[in-house]
């Protein structure tokens, strides 16, 4: 689908640009090489969200030495680097997650500092840089988690588990008795050998058990919860993939916790996920409705959505693997359009057969069990997406079943097939 985009994206003159820069995460002191020929310059930066931290990533035309250290009064990160290029990269941006908003500055002497405001103390969990490979220039990962006051003045440097790098910290105290900050030096990871024919991976199926934490979905009869009708599930379908030997799986949540709707999205999207399902049960008035039912996303949500993405401020992250931010009004919406329809006609795709298959093990719901809906969690351009509505909460028997394991082991399999199926005929579409 990328393969469309990126081909009508060049007959438009849509060569993709430098994404605007992203969040901070945890660095490590590494020894400043001489001064090398061309200045390297900061090609993209992104941040992500996950359960318990924020990832920075900043993509870069070359290796950089870089030192990082936590700071208090204001709680901050600051990554030092030498003299590094980042056009528009001293603009404040706003953060989300840990990250209250970023900024970046030059220094004297030709070095460059990244400052990471963070909403409250946090700890710097990794930091690495991860050397050119599949088709990407290096990149400086930054993970950063939220910690609590007393933890910060107490816990000792961070190491990054990944290059063994160290990260220096200066606890909160009265400005006047503020000692300096030392960094401490490490090596940089040494160059991934080439590999001259990586082996595919497999396709990263993302599975989101609905609602969660402070939110317990439906409530249905006997008092049994939505949240955790559709954890069970969703561990379930993930033993039975990972099983498998022919996919990898994440889910969006493997507890009783809460996570935003757009937060699940962006998991997925982080993950690459080549399939997102969420998984829920539903609740109505009428304890005779039962049955599966599979929603997609809508033409009136798709058409929203699709104008929200195409929103200057929104272009950098509207594709995966594309940078729209320099493109003007027309192409950007062409792009965002055709790779929406695709996904939405993949999504259709998924829905018809998980109906096929699964209509051979648990009952349907006997009127139009195919849905469109603007559901929050289908809205990614990029991702083929469904919603599974398992049963109805409200009928005795669906909850019975769904409370039994036996039952989610068979619409497991049911699901299994159906994932095969879909990966079996997307693999002949991009072979033709």
């Amino acid at each position: 689908m990328l393969a469309i985009v990126a081909a009508l994206g060049a007959l438009l003159g849509a060569a993709a640009l430098p994404c605007a820069p992203a969040r901070a995460q945890t660095t490590a002191a590494l020894p400043f090489p001489p001064p090398v020929q061309e200045r390297v310059s900061v090609l993209n930066a992104r941040l992500g969200l996950h359960p318990d931290k924020t990832r920075l990533v900043l993509e870069l035309t070359d290796s950089v030495p870089f030192t990082v250290s936590v700071h208090g009064s204001p709680y901050r990160v600051v990554v030092d680097l030498p003299d590094v290029s980042w056009p528009g990269g001293n603009t404040v941006m706003a953060g989300k997650g840990v990250v209250a908003r970023y900024r970046f500055e030059g220094r004297d002497g030709g070095a460059s500092r990244l400052v990471v405001e963070t909403d409250g103390p946090a700890r710097v969990v990794e930091s690495y840089l991860i050397p050119p490979r599949d088709g990407f220039k290096p990149r400086f990962v930054l993970d950063v988690a939220r910690t609590t006051p007393a933890q910060f003045a107490a816990s000792p440097p961070v190491a990054a588990t990944t290059s063994t790098a160290s990260v220096s910290r200066e606890v909160a105290r009265p400005p006047a008795k503020r000692d300096p900050i030392v960094p401490v030096a490490a090596a940089l990871p040494p160059p991934v050998p080439p590999r001259a024919a990586p082996v595919p991976e497999k396709p990263m199926i993302v599975v989101d058990p609905g609602h969660g934490g402070v939110d317990p979905g439906a409530v249905g009869v006997g008092g049994v919860y939505e949240k955790d009708i559709t954890l069970a599930m969703a561990r379930e379908l993930k033993r039975q993939l990972e099983g498998s030997g022919r996919y990898r799986v994440r889910l969006t949540r493997d507890k009783d916790v809460f996570i935003r709707l757009r937060d699940r999205v962006a998991i997925a999207r982080e993950s690459n996920a080549d399939l997102f399902l969420s998984l829920h049960a539903d609740s109505i008035g009428s304890a005779n409705m039962r049955g599966l039912s599979i929603y997609t996303l809508s033409d009136r949500a798709s058409d929203r959505e699709a104008e929200m993405l195409a929103a200057k401020e929104n272009r950098a992250d509207a594709l995966a693997g594309m940078d729209l931010s320099s493109e003007n009004d027309l192409v950007a919406s062409i792009l965002i359009d055709l790779a929406q329809r695709d996904t939405m006609n993949h999504s259709k795709r998924f829905a018809n057969m998980a109906l096929e298959h699964l209509g051979r093990e648990v009952k349907l719901i006997p009127n139009k069990p195919h849905r469109q809906a603007g559901f929050a969690v289908l809205t990614a351009p990029d991702m083929p997406s469904a919603l599974v509505e398992m049963g109805y909460l409200s009928s005795p028997q669906d909850v019975s079943l769904l409370s039994k394991s036996a039952h989610r082991e068979k619409l497991g399999r049911g699901m299994v097939r159906t994932i095969d199926a879909y990966f079996k005929w997307l693999t002949g579409v991009q072979k033709s």
